[in-house]
């Protein structure tokens, strides 16, 4: 359930008509759209997002509000992205990769992977330093996502956590939990059937120095759509997938021709 934005002292800002920005401000926020893929209808809370402490008049005037309710969506929408996209995870294995994705270091990796260093609004005793701290970029980040809540909504905020998270998810999840397929395969196989998960391969192809194996998992007599991979291990770890996604009654991730 969406949050009204008056429900966080937004109201004034809401009622007040978008103040005219100079030419070079105004360029700058259009450029930051573009590369945000997403257009503001009040312009003046990506300027707030933008403005770190040091930039702003007062404290009230900076990101630091914008970041905290950022990072409360963010949260929660990583949680039902990481819900939804992996079933057969166990309540550990989603809170160890919701905390690498919603990490102050994967934030400040997707805010320099948009360029946001270009648009900040910075005081002169920070735009003299080299390089912008990490810190810095992770909050703007996190502020950069309640501002496009506050002014599309819930879903246009989820679809930029979306589009910036994704690869992020997918890598944490694989990179985390992803050597664990098989084990989570035989965790569900040995729970729900009183048996251990056996690997077939199915076929290979390609030169000796470069070869794919297709691979299927076996639980009893019941076979599973095999995957292929550039080596056994990562067939069987894709072959482990497919078959927890069809225990799970969902179509295999992995096709296997």
């Amino acid at each position: 359930m969406s949050v009204s934005p008056f429900a966080f002292g937004y109201e004034d800002m809401a009622l007040e008509a978008e103040p005219e920005f100079d030419p070079v401000l105004l360029s700058q926020l259009e450029g930051c759209e573009q590369r945000l893929g997403y257009t503001f209808t009040d312009r003046s809370l990506l300027r707030a997002s933008l403005t770190h402490a040091s930039g702003a008049e007062h404290r009230l005037a900076s990101n630091e509000r914008l970041e905290f309710l950022g990072d409360a969506i963010l949260g929660a929408v990583v949680c039902e992205l990481l819900y939804q996209q992996y079933p057969e995870y166990l309540e550990g294995d989603l809170t160890r990769v919701k905390s690498i994705v919603v990490s102050r270091q994967t934030c400040a990796k997707i805010s320099q992977g948009l360029g946001m260093q270009e648009f900040l609004i910075l005081g002169k005793g920070m735009t003299n330093h080299p390089t912008i701290p990490p810190s810095l970029l992770s909050d703007v980040f996190e502020s950069l996502i309640a501002a496009i809540y506050l002014d599309g909504g819930m879903e246009a905020a989820r679809q930029f956590i979306e589009r910036s998270v994704g690869p992020e998810v997918e890598q944490a999840a694989e990179g985390e939990i992803g050597g664990n397929y098989k084990s989570l395969l035989q965790q569900v196989a040995q729970r729900e059937r009183g048996m251990t998960p056996t690997y077939h391969l199915l076929d290979e192809k390609g030169p000796d120095h470069s070869k794919c194996f297709k691979i299927s998992a076996q639980i009893g007599g019941q076979r599973y759509q095999g995957a292929w991979g550039r080596n056994k291990k990562e067939a069987e770890q894709r072959a482990a997938r497919n078959a927890l996604h069809e225990l799970n009654g969902e179509p295999p991730p992995f096709v296997s021709d």
